[in-house]
């Protein structure tokens, strides 16, 4: 297991990372890295807010999800998710955003034992305006990677659409991100690996200046092969977040909290949800 682990996130990590010197070039690197230096926190801020942004960022995302599970557990899944832009022409952006779940997830019966890896790795890919008027958005697959156990997702390949929309008013930033995956093949019923999930995830900030903002951005997931009931988990809450420099290089910190009003059976009750994202 964790040999496929390491694999998969050395390959993705590479991939990802390495995309902007092998498809742009050097310049346009350290041209975003001069811009991220010069501009001021509020501004870095409100890029990050829009998904679809021409900024390279690595943010580290760490969910705590309280009352999972029969034996309502403390399940924690961090997510490593660089966004990566591409320019490919003086029109159009290609926004890629990674996401890698490394997700441990406590024991789910008596005398059971926990369980730790890497779970189903998305890549979402955007293509969006890169002179947008009011609105801005951006659309493209989402590819669906599979997990190293079946403990932590499934073990199958999938993909489907996705799409992003929001608008930049004043100090307000807000919108919402959607998508919709299918696993190729799989089972269906209690103990299958297919995959039909819709995720839904608005946001709404509001920055007040020198880089701190209020937040809210709750991911609204809706299993369609789970059983009537059983299928939506949607989290009410929010919190506050800022960017600041450590010496020339722009962090971002954030804290939110969501209850879930409606979840499964077996879904976590809260979830505290911190985030650290470099800037380049």
């Amino acid at each position: 297991m964790y040999k496929g682990l390491i694999t998969t996130l050395l390959m993705t990590v590479v991939l990802g990372l390495s995309a902007p010197f092998c498809w742009t070039g050097k310049a346009f690197a350290q041209q975003a890295t001069n811009s991220a230096q010069s501009e001021s926190n509020t501004d870095i801020a409100k890029k990050l807010q829009n998904p679809v942004a021409d900024l390279i960022s690595v943010p580290f995302q760490s969910n705590t999800n309280f009352g999972f599970g029969p034996q309502n557990g403390t399940q924690e899944v961090l997510n490593i998710q660089p966004v990566v832009p591409f320019h490919l022409n003086d029109d159009w952006n290609l926004i890629t955003r990674t996401v890698m779940p490394l997700i441990w997830n406590p024991a789910l019966t008596p005398g059971g034992e926990s369980s730790f890896g890497l779970g189903n790795t998305t890549l979402s890919l955007f293509l969006s305006p890169a002179h947008p008027g009011k609105w801005i958005w951006g659309v493209g697959p989402d590819i669906l990677l599979p997990a190293t156990s079946l403990s932590v997702g499934t073990n199958l390949w999938g993909a489907g659409p996705s799409a992003v929309a929001l608008r930049m008013d004043g100090p307000w930033v807000y919108g919402a991100l959607i998508s919709n995956v299918w696993s190729f093949g799989g089972e269906s019923g209690s103990g299958g690996n297919k995959v039909n999930l819709m995720t839904l995830q608005p946001f709404v900030n509001y920055n007040f200046g020198d880089g701190w903002y209020a937040v809210s951005s709750p991911i609204i997931t809706e299993n369609w092969l789970a059983d009537s009931g059983q299928r939506l988990t949607l989290p009410v809450g929010g919190g506050l977040g800022k960017v600041f420099r450590f010496g020339k290089l722009p962090i971002n910190v954030q804290l939110q909290g969501f209850y879930n009003a409606v979840r499964p059976d077996n879904g976590p009750d809260w979830q505290l949800r911190s985030q650290l994202t470099f800037i380049f």
